[in-house]
């Protein structure tokens, strides 16, 4: 079920929240990382480090005017997603989650020698972003049009969700998509959301958004960033990416992956 969350329908707020909660069972919990990895890689020693482990992902759109997929991840990999808008609901969100790591779809950063997005500057590719391009990931670099606005737009929000003492990372859904080998929206909903349940994704409905589901991308990378199973792309000063591994083997249905 989807949730559009606006200032008038606060009920439907607190339902989400509540059910983010409820997700997680109480006592501790093993990761069920088999579908993920074909095996189980956490130990009895790490098991008090990922209990309650939440993950938010965010498929931010460059206006407050268009929906924003937001997705809760649990440490057993169960998603839960919902419409927003407004920067505040943002916040109220992952303020009421308190998750590890939010994975924001959005660049959070200038190119190096770039003053601003509103002068003309010769200067639109990160370190970051030509490492894409050396991958052959394609994307739309953050000066072109519409990338203005929601560079702009993560920015600005960045600092804001640091503020509440959690850690925000850069991902890009459409090429963690094309390293864990499944289809990105464009080749339709349902093969992306058949793809996320082949790497062990629950709580994936039918009819969800492509927003929601580039969000549940999103959070599955800030997953495996907590895991240790990613790699940084650009440097840490002008500003990076956070890409998955490649897959060793590709992931079919029915069975199982390793990363």
């Amino acid at each position: 079920m989807v949730y559009v969350f606006i200032e008038e329908v606060r009920l439907k707020r607190s339902i989400f929240v509540r059910e983010i909660f409820d997700c997680i069972p109480p006592g501790m919990r093993i990761f069920d990382v088999a579908a993920l990895t074909g095996k189980n890689l956490i130990t009895n020693t790490e098991r008090h480090r990922f209990v309650d482990l939440k993950v938010v992902g965010i498929d931010l759109a460059g206006s407050e005017n268009r929906p924003t997929g937001f997705c809760v991840m649990t440490e057993d990999l169960f998603a839960k997603t919902c419409i927003v808008y407004k920067d505040h609901e943002i916040l109220d969100l992952v303020k009421s989650t308190m998750p590890r790591v939010v994975a924001v779809d959005a660049p959070l950063s200038l190119p190096r020698g770039r003053t601003s997005l509103e002068v003309r500057e010769p200067y639109h590719l990160r370190g970051c972003d030509r490492e894409l391009l050396r991958l052959g990931i394609k994307f739309f670099p953050i000066t072109l049009g519409p990338m203005r606005r929601l560079t702009e737009r993560g920015m600005r929000l960045k600092p804001s969700i640091e503020q509440l003492g959690v850690k925000v990372i850069e991902v890009y859904p459409g090429g963690a998509q094309d390293v864990l080998r499944i289809p990105r929206k464009r080749a339709g909903l349902d093969k992306l959301l058949r793809g996320l349940r082949r790497l062990g994704i629950k709580g994936l409905k039918h009819g969800m958004s492509g927003d929601e589901l580039d969000a549940v991308t999103c959070a599955l990378v800030g997953y495996l960033y907590l895991r240790g199973s990613y790699v940084i792309l650009g440097d840490e000063e002008e500003g990076v990416i956070v890409m998955p591994k490649p897959l060793k083997k590709r992931a079919i249905a029915g069975g199982s992956s390793s990363i």
